[in-house]
């Protein structure tokens, strides 16, 4: 994704979460449980997707469960992978402890470009195949 074309962090964060309780387009997600899994207010949750609605990534029905668009679908997926790839390399490449390489991949998937990403897996499949290997899982390639 063009970095002119992203949306904030913060969204593309709800975005993220709502592909990783969806896996996939047809399968809802409720708000309260999007609510929990980023530890925010339902009310934040209620503002993030109406954002969300609005460039088409998710469709909801008032008050009803939040399904990913095919657009959306693929955005959250693109900001999945970022994270998997940033994961995977601080702590299996670095041996950054877990909960910081979480932490640390979650703020430097918003900034990474797809070029630079793409040098970075190229990278660990040319001399980390096994890291590269485990940034592929849970259908992010």
């Amino acid at each position: 994704m063009d970095q002119s074309t992203r949306m904030t962090q913060a969204n593309e964060d709800y975005l993220e979460a709502v592909f990783e309780l969806a896996g996939g387009i047809d399968n809802p997600v409720r708000s309260v449980d999007l609510a929990n899994k980023l530890d925010v207010s339902k009310a934040s949750v209620n503002k993030a997707i109406s954002v969300l609605k609005s460039h088409e990534y998710v469709s909801q029905e008032p008050y009803g469960d939040i399904f990913l668009t095919q657009k959306g679908y693929e955005y959250g997926k693109s900001v999945f992978k970022r994270h998997l790839v940033l994961y995977h390399f601080l702590m299996d490449v670095l041996g950054v402890e877990g909960e910081t390489a979480e932490n640390e991949a979650c703020m430097m998937e918003h900034a990474i470009s797809d070029d630079t990403l793409g040098r970075w897996i190229n990278y660990l499949e040319k001399n980390n195949p096994e890291v590269a290997e485990a940034a592929k899982i849970r259908g992010a390639e």
